[in-house]
């Protein structure tokens, strides 16, 4: 079993190495989130990351307020997210982060779980990233067993969250990528 810290490396790898291959005509492409495109979903992204490092050192959601409401990729996106992702890799990689417990905007938990959440976003969206640009579609295989590993006792609260699509029914034979993507209502 790979550790989780360095599950979250993978993912951020995944989908940092999309990012990179977006050309200046692809950010107003649609992805297979409906309500973005991929200047939206890479925002998003970079928002999330811009977050960690504030939540691990212990602010609460009303503590950093607004700061990260609205558009943050501003004129160089590329370069916005790769300092994002520097950051917020940076704060994941701190003696005990994963000890401590963050407050997040459906309360308190284990920074574990965070990271958790956190790996599975990037890889998830890694994979809708690739599809909106034409890029490599394959996620690493190790972090799509874990993800799926870590999903089993995940599903209700995923279902509940809102965050994703319901699930799509796949065959018995789909191959692990494909099963994961379709807990979130994607169909490889």
């Amino acid at each position: 079993m790979t550790p989780l810290i360095d599950l979250h490396g993978t993912a951020m790898e995944e989908f940092d190495r999309r990012v990179k291959a977006v050309r200046l005509t692809d950010w107003a492409l649609p992805t297979p989130c409906s309500d973005w495109d991929v200047h939206d979903l890479v925002d998003h992204l970079t928002t999330e990351q811009l977050w960690v490092p504030h939540l691990l050192d212990g602010a609460r959601t009303e503590d950093v307020g607004d700061r990260f409401d609205g558009d943050n990729l501003g004129e160089e996106p590329i370069a916005t997210w790769s300092v994002a992702a520097r950051e917020s890799r940076t704060a994941w990689l701190a003696p005990s982060a994963l000890e401590q417990r963050v407050h997040l905007s459906f309360g308190e938990s284990p920074a574990e779980l965070y990271l958790w959440q956190m790996t599975f976003d990037l890889a998830v969206h890694a994979w809708d990233l690739a599809r909106a640009i034409g890029a490599d579609e394959n996620l690493d295989p190790d972090l799509v067993a874990e993800l799926l590993t870590w999903m089993k006792g995940q599903e209700k609260e995923l279902a509940a969250s809102g965050l994703f699509a319901d699930p799509v029914p796949v065959g018995e034979d789909a191959d692990p990528q494909t099963r994961l993507l379709a807990l979130t209502g994607r169909r490889a």
